[in-house]
């Protein structure tokens, strides 16, 4: 007598398991992310407001300008970047859609980008 019911619970209780892995997938699926991975303008270098930027066309804003001593020497990279000596005082502005670790730094006739990091601003 048990072995046929074993037999009976095993065939009743086979289909529904069948049937609940299919189930509990499509239940699942819709609690899986959607949204597609793309990278990020923070993260991406800004290369079109970059090349749009030449410090040398801009011209500083009406306010806004502040000094600062430079705190290291600074080589620039290429032409769009003015060159550091420690200890000097040059002026520094930013402008819209620029790097914050930049600002566009004056010295006389000379302007060019400047990492903030070599730089103490002065109030």
């Amino acid at each position: 007598r048990f072995s046929g019911t074993f037999v009976g619970n095993a065939e009743s209780t086979s289909p529904p398991a069948a049937t609940s892995p299919p189930a509990v997938a499509a239940a699942t699926l819709p609690a899986v992310p959607t949204i597609p991975v793309v990278p990020t303008i923070v993260g991406v270098p800004n290369t079109v407001a970059e090349s749009v930027l030449n410090p040398n066309e801009v011209k500083p804003p009406a306010s806004g300008t502040r000094k600062a001593r430079v705190l290291y020497d600074y080589e620039a990279a290429d032409s769009t970047e003015l060159a550091l000596l420690a200890d000097e005082m040059i002026t520094v502005y930013s402008l819209p859609g620029m790097d914050p670790d930049w600002l566009i730094g004056e010295r006389g006739n000379q302007k060019g980008k400047v990492p903030v990091t070599y730089l103490e601003l002065l109030s």
